[in-house]
């Protein structure tokens, strides 16, 4: 039987939580078999229903249900041994590449995309999400991204770090991508869903990164 992944879809099947697209990354570098199951915004208190309110991403495996990005990285760590190590040079690595994009990269990139991610929405989880994140923001979404170009180039310089690190090597992870590049990947492909695609200047170190690091998702 397949593995499940719970999949925060919009409009038009786009999949844009970064999140997600950690887990996906992470199932595509083990070679592992699933199928996604989408679900809004205003989908998930059924989805738990019976039990505690789930987050996406969310992995049914079996009988085992996994909740969080980093707790299905240690499942599937875990749990399929014998393919391709998600943590090579270490949980430490990873853990800090997490912690840097989740306060860092990811607080950049929604000043930018933010009423993009809200224009996907259906109308139903369009009123879901502004008052959801007007109260997380303390001010209206369209304040958030306000200074749009000023929002771009404070993201584009946010990645030094990640580009002094791909001076030295081909990827966060050394020779090769894993857990520690779909990490910050995901939030480049959260963009891109939404239709923000001009993220990154064509010749950034960071861009080539990219494009190298996804390609584990095939075509």
């Amino acid at each position: 039987m397949a593995m499940i992944l719970h999949d925060l879809v919009a409009t038009g099947d786009r999949r844009f939580s970064p999140y997600c697209w950690r887990t996906k990354l992470a199932l595509a570098h083990k070679g592992l078999e699933y199928e996604t199951r989408p679900v809004r915004f205003t989908d998930i208190d059924a989805l738990s229903a019976g039990g505690p309110r789930l987050s996406l991403p969310t992995l049914d495996d079996g009988e085992t249900r996994v909740v969080d990005s980093w707790e299905i990285a240690e499942h599937l760590e875990r749990s399929y041994p014998d393919s391709s190590s998600l943590f090579p040079t270490g949980r430490e690595v990873a853990r800090f590449v997490q912690g840097w994009t989740n306060s860092v990269l990811n607080v950049a990139v929604i000043k930018v995309v933010l009423m993009a991610v809200y224009d996907a929405l259906d109308e139903e989880n369009q009123a879901y999400f502004r008052e959801s994140r007007e109260k997380r923001f303390g001010v209206k979404l369209e304040s958030v991204v306000a200074d749009r170009p000023g929002a771009l180039k404070a993201l584009r310089q946010a990645l030094q770090p990640m580009r002094d690190v791909l001076a030295a090597q081909p990827f966060l992870s050394g020779v090769g991508p894993a857990y520690a590049d779909y990490i910050p990947a995901g939030a480049f492909l959260w963009a891109e869903a939404v239709g923000e695609t001009g993220l990154l200047e064509p010749g950034d170190p960071v861009a080539h990164w990219l494009n190298r690091t996804i390609s584990v998702l095939g075509d």
